[in-house]
């Protein structure tokens, strides 16, 4: 990819997320999150690989079906309060509908099923993009609504740390355990969201710190699954030595 086309698609990334970080207006925030899904897309498919094609599709339609949701929402909420200020809640319906369709764009238990298949698609520069930087924008909308739903957060939350737990158990392939990892830290910092969000805050910049070391790791030894690990001490010692700190870190 040549470098104006890879700069302009970061530039989309960083402002579809700023925008929905900074944004008041239900269709401010819309628009900020479908300008992320639009950026990160170029990136998932430019290995012209048929995985990383097939990860771009499951990606796009993902996204584009909890966008619709999200809109569908929020449009509701606005008819029946006549605000499309992101503080005024208050019909129950559009709230879990809204608190749904964001834990499918990140990816939550029930609605994970497509992370481990997306990610495992990628090679680890983009993997590590959708598992950090793409996490932010709807975090920071779950942040904002998160005082009105709390029995839907709280369930969601538990699922995730348990299938997160469980569904990394069985995995040789590293992606998917990561993955899995992702999904059970977002159900810890989404339990947390209810009782101390600046906690999750900071739970969630040490998660993109420790993710990052992973995903940085496995791309200097071009390891995709538990094998490669194991025959890696010839080729970087000093890296092989601190993997396990790494990992255990991120647990």
């Amino acid at each position: 990819m040549s470098p104006p086309i890879l700069m302009i698609l970061l530039i989309g990334l960083s402002l579809g997320t700023l925008i929905t970080m900074s944004s008041s207006h239900w269709l401010l925030a819309w628009m900020g999150l479908e300008l992320n899904t639009m950026a990160i897309i170029p990136l998932m498919a430019q290995s012209h690989h048929p995985r990383a094609v097939e990860a771009a599709t499951k990606y796009f339609l993902i996204q584009a079906a909890a966008a619709a949701t999200l809109l569908f929402a929020t449009t509701y909420n606005a008819w029946m309060t006549g605000q499309w200020d992101i503080y005024h809640m208050s019909s129950p319906l559009p709230n879990t509908l809204i608190t749904l369709a964001l834990a499918f764009k990140i990816g939550l238990a029930p609605l994970h099923a497509w992370l481990p298949e997306v990610i495992q698609g990628l090679d680890y520069t983009t993997g590590l993009i959708l598992s950090t930087w793409q996490k932010i924008a709807p975090f920071a909308l779950l942040l904002q609504i998160q005082p009105a739903n709390s029995y839907t957060m709280i369930s969601l939350g538990l699922l995730s740390t348990l299938i997160g737990g469980w569904g990394g158990l069985n995995q040789t392939q590293l992606r998917k355990i990561i993955a899995y990892s992702s999904i059970a830290h977002l159900g810890w910092m989404t339990l947390v969201i209810q009782f101390s969000p600046s906690l999750s805050i900071l739970t969630l910049l040490t998660y993109f710190f420790m993710t990052s070391s992973v995903f940085l790791t496995f791309k200097k030894y071009k390891a995709y699954n538990i094998n490669t690990i194991s025959t890696s001490w010839a080729k970087a010692p000093a890296l092989t030595a601190l993997t396990p700190l790494i990992l255990l870190s991120l647990a």
